[in-house]
């Protein structure tokens, strides 16, 4: 009741009809929703730019760790016997994530041999570890250089120690290539050794092919009654070491000698050519 006696009062004052009113209000209704949802716009405008800013933030974290989780390898001088790269992860994953693991086998003249002794183990001789963070493999190849493998007495390598080094600026392609040129020329080396046999080889079986038609040769012409004049082999023997060694030391002998002769001939000469002043003196004092 109040509300209706206050609208017509203003009515009054205002000497508006009630449809002007009504438009009235339908006007500041429509501003009012306007505003409303101007505001709700520029609302989902600040949201959506803050989250394209935390999503960012959150590319430039993780490119930031991916930036720091740069693998790094070390390089193990030393493995000792029945040391496997299980064993090496095991010791080795307590300080950090391991990537991969390479272990240079013993060559095979090595292997032969254990094999010919009767042990058929196959130990390494050096190895590389990657590790996925860089800064754990530095901090492992200060801390662990020198130090015993094992943390117990009663464990398998504590007598051993490691022999690790931080190799800087060194990525694992560096070392597949490596490899890849080190089979490269073994295999080439052994080529070379085969073609050297064979070549060795022919040259034997010639010279025997030729040697065996000769004897025919001459066995014929023994048989024909044929004069066969005997081969003789027209070279010097190679002088061994002790003949070397003798003959060194007579020329030696043989130059101090000379050297001593040449200066007792001096000596004499000279002797001679005094004895000829004192003469010269001693006759003329007499004469006088």
């Amino acid at each position: 009741m109040k509300r209706r006696e206050e609208e017509e009062k203003q009515r009054k004052t205002t000497g508006q009809s009630p449809e002007e009113e009504e438009e009235e209000e339908e006007e500041q209704r429509r501003t009012s929703t306007q505003s409303e949802e101007e505001e709700e716009a520029a609302s989902e405008q600040k949201g959506a730019s803050a989250a394209a800013a935390d999503d960012d933030d959150d590319d430039e974290e993780a490119k930031k760790k991916e930036r720091k989780c740069v693998p790094g390898i070390i390089y193990l001088g030393h493995i000792p016997p029945r040391l496997r790269p299980k064993h090496l992860r095991n010791l080795l994953s307590a300080y950090g994530e391991i990537g991969r693991i390479f272990l240079q086998p013993e060559d095979r003249q090595v292997r032969r041999k254990k094999k010919k002794s009767g042990s058929r183990r196959c130990d390494f001789t050096e190895g590389w570890v990657e590790f996925r963070d860089k800064q754990v493999a530095k901090r492992v190849a200060l801390s662990l250089h020198n130090t015993p493998m094992g943390t117990k007495k009663r464990q398998r390598f504590f007598s051993d120690l490691w022999n690790i080094k931080y190799l800087h600026r060194f990525h694992w392609t560096h070392l597949s290539e490596r490899l890849a040129y080190e089979q490269t020329v073994l295999q080439q080396r052994l080529r070379a050794e085969v073609s050297q046999a064979k070549k060795e080889t022919s040259f034997y079986l010639n010279n025997v092919e030729k040697s065996a038609h000769l004897e025919h040769l001459r066995k014929k012409r023994q048989r024909d009654g044929e004069q066969v004049e005997e081969k003789t082999w027209d070279f010097t023997q190679r002088q061994t070491e002790e003949e070397i060694q003798k003959k060194k030391k007579k020329k030696k002998k043989d130059s101090i000698t000379q050297k001593r002769l040449n200066k007792a001939l001096l000596m004499q000469q000279e002797s001679k050519s005094n004895v000829s002043l004192l003469a010269k003196i001693f006759n003329s004092n007499q004469s006088e």
